[in-house]
């Protein structure tokens, strides 16, 4: 969320909280972002982050990849007789799928112990597997992909294991600079559509809906899908997306046929920008190769307009 300074106050610094229409913000890198307090550090509460952590890396990245963890030994045997170097990455995020689903499997044993008053150190061998787990899963990431099929999300696919390793209220502080992060790329995503098409008769028209959709966007890359106001911010989001893919460019009776292809292909990229930034807001962190190579594509597209 984007507030406008006060006069005769300092400049905040990362982690300052502002309360703001009633709600919480914290500030981080330029953006001041919705504040949820930590949870409580319990073993049981860190079950349920684990848990909802895990489901959302599955959410967010390619489909087939969620082995249950007792079919680690299968998953590892298949990786590692796989010769050809695309099926293996294929089988690496399963692998890492089912390494994500047995570390799961083993914390939640762990707390079923704990809720029975057995109490497992730091050491039990639970644990130094649960961990083994994590961690193995965690450098299997960079072989996962986002369901689009662009470059992997490693802060996603990192998370659980985050969850697993921080104190609670240090995994926060680590997700409100993630959300900063986003923010931005969806900033420049969204400033780049408006330079490179907004300046062009065809598409003046779009200046507001992208900026309304950059903003739609950073709310749902700060807001919880547990609170309430969801139920507002995602309807809005999603028909200010519906808007922009309805789009059409005003093209002159009378435009040749490589200005129309231009433009149809300019038509293509602001969809591409829209879907980019959805990503982006949707897993609530940056996607630097994708944002690049976006910028890469819009500036290429500027140049030959210019010519």
């Amino acid at each position: 969320m984007e507030i406008a300074p006060e006069t005769n106050r300092p400049a905040p610094a990362n982690g300052d909280r502002r309360l703001t229409g009633g709600n919480e913000y914290v500030y981080y890198d330029g953006y001041w972002i919705r504040y949820y307090a930590p949870i409580g550090d319990t073993l049981a509460n860190r079950k349920r982050l684990i848990d909802s952590l895990t489901r959302r890396a599955f959410h967010h990245t390619e489909a087939g990849i969620n082995t249950p963890g007792k079919s680690l030994d299968t998953a590892r045997a298949a990786f590692e007789r796989e010769t050809d170097p695309a099926r293996k990455r294929v089988n690496a995020a399963m692998l890492a799928g089912a390494l994500f689903n047995r570390a799961t499997d083993l914390f939640t044993s762990i707390v079923d112990l704990e809720e029975l008053g057995v109490q497992v150190s730091e050491n039990n061998e639970l644990m130094r597997e649960c961990s083994d787990c994590f961690q193995e899963a965690l450098a299997l990431g960079q072989q996962v992909k986002h369901h689009s099929g662009c470059e992997g999300i490693d802060e996603v696919w990192g998370e659980p294991f985050k969850a697993f390793t921080m104190p609670v209220a240090d995994f926060y502080e680590s997700r409100f600079v993630k959300i900063a992060q986003s923010m931005r790329d969806i900033d420049s995503i969204a400033d780049n559509m408006i330079e490179v098409f907004c300046g062009l008769d065809a598409f003046a028209r779009l200046r507001g809906l992208i900026v309304d959709y950059a903003a739609a966007a950073r709310q749902i890359a700060e807001t919880m899908k547990k609170d309430p106001v969801i139920f507002e911010v995602w309807p809005n989001f999603v028909a200010l997306g519906e808007q922009l893919d309805a789009f059409r460019p005003e093209v002159a009776a009378d435009a040749s046929q490589i200005n129309r292809m231009r433009i149809a292909y300019g038509r293509d990229l602001i969809q591409e920008g829209r879907r980019l930034i959805s990503y982006i807001a949707s897993a609530r962190v940056p996607m630097p190769l994708s944002t690049r190579g976006y910028t890469d594509k819009c500036a290429r597209y500027h140049q030959e307009s210019r010519d």
